[in-house]
């Protein structure tokens, strides 16, 4: 992690096993980002029970948009977009007036890169859980559009709604 790269397969499964025996016996785990490989997916399908898996689609153009209007100011961690929170001064922090940075991450074409690594690693495991019936999709530009429909599905699916989420 140190050096950023992901945390090893078998360690994240490891952990999902073991929350998953702590859990009360109506409770749910709720995973965010894992799995995200075909491997992964086929992993802790043989080790876990899964209930349904969701997924949230996003027009990448939405995406980018969003993630390349993001300014941080380094010192604080504090961030601001050009759209839905911006400083006061434009570029330049409202506490302390020092100018804000785009992360390199954040840049479109390193966006645009990691959204074609992710859809060429996801697609194989949406169509997996697909195949046995456990997918189910939720599409939408704004998270006030796609949140309602998830909380409605989780509310009946899981009753009473009690779940865990780990990012």
């Amino acid at each position: 992690m140190n050096r950023g790269e992901l945390v090893p397969d078998s360690l994240v499964l490891e952990l999902i096993i073991e929350e998953q025996s702590k859990a009360a016996a109506n409770s749910h785990l709720l995973l965010d980002g894992f799995p995200r490989t075909l491997p992964q997916a086929e992993s802790l399908c043989s080790r876990v029970q899964i209930d349904r898996v969701m997924n949230l689609d996003v027009p990448f153009n939405v995406i980018v948009e969003r993630i390349k209007g993001r300014w941080i100011h380094p010192g604080s961690g504090r961030t601001y977009h050009t759209e839905f929170n911006k400083p006061v001064r434009e570029g330049f922090d409202d506490v302390t007036g020092e100018p804000l940075i785009q992360r390199e991450d954040d840049k479109e074409s390193v966006v645009l890169e990691r959204l074609s690594h992710y859809k060429e690693l996801t697609e194989p495991v949406l169509e997996y859980f697909r195949q046995r019936g456990l997918l189910v999709q939720f599409t939408g530009s704004y998270s006030n559009e796609i949140w309602p429909k998830v909380h409605e599905f989780l509310a009946q699916e899981i009753e009473p709604l009690q779940y865990t989420k780990y990012s």
